[in-house]
């Protein structure tokens, strides 16, 4: 997703698992289909979707526990480890598929809030996947993280979505442009156009996509 700031990017981002429920003044219209199924359908627990849908938001914000405690939380509630081996393998492979473990394995038992911010942001993309969800939202993952940090966590995603569904809201269109398949243009709280990524950025159908784009405007 790209837009100016206040377009409504992350505030449809926040639809998709269903954190805009935490709003009073929140109203939703229209359906929102995950394989099918309508996330606002009465019959949904949010618990449980968000379990399937996780979130990755701007700041890293690992839980005030261990290491190994901020992965094992999800799987630990939901009851997806019930003997220690299994906790520990579910912490080791998710921690893996973050690109974390080789710098954190001797030191699984420090606190979370102890390491680099581009490595809390691995930590927490680490929580989020323990819980084999379907869909990662990520909420511009790195515009509070350094080039070399950034390059990271854009590596990883290009690993992470062969399993899984990724949505990114981002404000830099080069990190869009590198990876993304499709992307989502919002404009005054409108969706303007979507489409395959490199055609949006070759060839936009609407002009104020091209305006943006080419930074006109935003």
């Amino acid at each position: 997703f790209i837009g100016p700031s206040g377009c409504g990017k992350s505030t449809f981002l926040r639809c998709i698992n269903r954190m805009n429920d935490t709003i009073p003044s929140a109203r939703v219209e229209g359906a929102i289909l995950i394989d099918g199924a309508d996330v606002n359908a009465k019959s949904v627990d949010p618990v449980v979707l968000r379990s399937r849908v996780g979130m990755v938001f701007q700041k890293p914000n690992p839980f005030p526990k261990t290491i190994f405690e901020n992965v094992a939380y999800g799987p630990r509630i939901h009851g997806l480890a019930t003997r220690k081996d299994e906790l520990e393998a579910i912490v080791e492979s998710s921690l893996k598929k973050a690109g974390l473990w080789n710098e954190v394995a001797d030191r699984l038992h420090q606190p979370g809030t102890g390491l680099s911010g581009g490595q809390q942001q691995r930590l927490v993309i680490a929580r989020a996947i323990a819980v084999s969800p379907e869909v990662i939202l990520m909420d511009e993952p790195c515009s509070a993280l350094d080039p070399i940090a950034t390059a990271k966590i854009e590596e990883l995603i290009d690993e992470l979505r062969t399993q899984f569904c990724i949505v990114i809201v981002t404000h830099s269109m080069a990190q869009a442009a590198r990876v993304s398949q499709r992307t989502a243009f919002f404009h005054l709280g409108k969706l303007v156009e979507s489409g395959p990524t490199e055609e949006m950025f070759t060839n936009p159908r609407d002009s104020r996509t091209q305006d943006y784009i080419t930074g006109r405007f935003g």
